[in-house]
């Protein structure tokens, strides 16, 4: 008989992760946002390719059906991962100054 629930060790490993996490995305100064957001990309990719390879690998439509809902899950988080990024990115483009018109033509 264990100690310690898995249960419990599985709650407290939980926690003690999403305390890490917020300590450590806090702490990422602004310029290293966008490569954060690039990699956190690339990790969404390797967990829809993992929920594909479980939902093939599931026999029962329960785990089939929480399969397709974990790829459709994961493809939102990418696809939106991806429209932030690119968001972030354009704050980073010069602005191009529109040409001063010469003064003696009329618009």
């Amino acid at each position: 008989m264990d100690i310690v629930s898995p249960t419990i060790l599985n709650l407290i490993i939980f926690v003690l992760a999403i305390y890490v996490g917020y300590h450590v995305v806090w702490t990422v100064t602004p310029a290293l946002h966008t490569p954060l957001m690039a990699v956190t990309n690339a990790v969404s990719a390797i967990v829809i390719v993992g929920a594909m390879l479980a939902a093939a690998l599931t026999e029962t439509t329960l785990g089939k059906s929480m399969g397709v809902l974990a790829v459709a899950l994961a493809a939102v988080n990418v696809f939106g991962g991806f429209l932030v990024t690119r968001r972030m990115l354009e704050m980073f483009k010069k602005k191009d100054k529109k040409p001063a018109a010469a003064k003696g033509e009329s618009a």
